[in-house]
């Protein structure tokens, strides 16, 4: 048994199982057999969670990242098995809705990918590289939020209500998709004369923060993840030249 759990094609199989009987369920089609499947596979979980543990030990088990991914998902999808045996517990949604984030345990897969530990570091160190104009681009949402709950909170409580709705529309405006509604609705309900001016004052915020704002992210971005093959690239260049020479040098 205790091969059988630390044997990592039978386990990826289960999380397949049981991610496609969970999916069943979700789409309305529930019988018992679906639900035996959801408590045999949650119980082989457990079960490699504590042998790994016992294998591993509880501190070198939490060191290593999938092991944490794994055992985080085991732990919080744990509550959501009371549905099957406590009376009531399935009309509170979010416990139930609990059993999808099992899908994460498929990213176990990925440590299959090639070279997937240099795509990680090569995205990890883009994340810090592109840190600080992130913050300053939320930071701007945020004092254009807040500007904007001041002016628009009447006229529009729907988007502006508060900052926080602010915030979220502000999103919603960057993303481009959909974003005439919120100056549609502020007009509605202003004086002709301020509704041209309102306009503009959009289409500035959504050239500015959602055209060249959410550009610059992603070339930011881009840029940082290519920068650290260009290093690979520039190393073995100039290995080859330092060998190209050496062979001049010899022919001489």
């Amino acid at each position: 048994m205790k091969k059988l759990l630390l044997h990592e094609k039978f386990m990826m199989g289960l999380v397949l199982l049981n991610v496609a009987a969970i999916f069943i369920q979700e789409c309305g089609i529930d019988n018992i057999i679906l639900t035996i499947i959801d408590i045999v596979c949650s119980a082989f979980f457990v079960a490699e969670m504590i042998v790994k543990h016992l294998e591993y030990g509880l501190k070198g088990y939490w060191q290593n990242g999938w092991n944490m991914l794994d055992g985080i998902v085991t732990l919080i999808t744990l509550p959501a098995l009371t549905a099957y045996f406590v009376p009531n517990v399935a009309d509170y949604g979010f416990i139930i809705a609990l059993r999808a984030l099992r899908v994460f345990k498929l990213f176990r897969t990925a440590r299959r990918f090639p070279n997937i530990k240099e795509i990680w570091n090569g995205f990890t160190l883009a994340l810090r590289q592109s840190a600080a104009f992130l913050l300053a681009y939320f930071i701007i949402i945020i004092i254009i939020a807040m500007f904007n709950s001041a002016l628009f909170s009447h006229a529009a409580p729907e988007y502006f209500k508060t900052p926080l709705d602010g915030i979220y529309s502000m999103f919603q405006m960057f993303t481009i998709e959909g974003w005439y509604d919120i100056p549609n609705t502020v007009v509605g309900n202003m004086p002709s004369v301020w509704v041209h001016v309102i306009r503009i004052y959009f289409c500035l915020l959504l050239i500015g923060g959602g055209i060249i704002g959410m550009s610059l992210i992603n070339s930011i971005f881009v840029d940082a993840l290519a920068a650290d093959n260009n290093d690979d690239v520039k190393k073995k260049l100039d290995s080859l030249e330092e060998k190209i020479n050496i062979l001049i040098k010899n022919k001489q």
